[in-house]
């Protein structure tokens, strides 16, 4: 029997939040369930959260946007991953201000890099072993270099402002480079996706 596959797509409920930056992995998600077309979304208010269910190629999927904020994220995780073993089948997706924009990396078994959200899922599930997407929001320079809002009202206002119109290109082919690093990691396995996407 295949487990099921569990992706969490990180953000902040509420329609002020829609289309911020500290829910690009919330938009990721959506992106993801578009191009698999799983669309029976369902809320359910107790574990604060709205999931659906479907399948890429023979693996069963479930898709997870918690309805908390987001440094409670762990605790609508738990009702889909309750053992260390299941988290090795989870992916959380999230932006990452350590990434500039227009970047996306797959990776595993890392720390928090002091996101909010991904910390609260380590604590709840009890392991840092599961598979991360991370989409880069920062800003660069002219030259490439990244420059990362400094501060924590700085970061705080960064991430909770809208994406730019000028912004929104990227960020598009960003959602569809991390629909497809999920599809590879679902049908390939983690270090296949981090070998063909990073």
């Amino acid at each position: 029997m295949y487990m099921t596959w569990v992706i969490v797509g990180l953000g902040n409920p509420g329609a002020e939040y829609d289309g911020t930056r500290h829910n690009t992995g919330r938009m990721a998600l959506m992106k993801f369930a578009k191009d698999n077309t799983i669309d029976e979304w369902k809320e359910d208010s107790k574990s604060k959260l709205t999931s659906a269910k479907g399948a890429v190629g023979k693996s069963a999927v479930v898709l997870v946007a918690p309805d908390t904020f987001m440094n409670k994220s762990g605790s609508a995780v738990l009702k889909f991953v309750k053992s260390v073993k299941a988290a090795e089948k989870m992916v959380v997706v999230y932006d990452d201000l350590d990434l500039p924009l227009g970047v996306m990396k797959v990776s595993f078994d890392r720390g928090s890099g002091g996101h909010k959200g991904v910390e609260s899922i380590m604590t709840a599930v009890k392991t840092k072993k599961f598979a991360r997407i991370r989409i880069g929001i920062s800003p660069t320079t002219a030259s490439g270099k990244i420059k990362k809002p400094q501060g924590e009202q700085e970061v705080g206002d960064f991430i909770l402002a809208t994406f730019k119109e000028k912004e929104q290109a990227e960020l598009k082919a960003m959602f569809k480079k991390a629909s497809e690093a999920l599809s590879v990691m679902i049908e390939e396995g983690v270090t296949a996706a981090m070998n063909k996407c990073n």
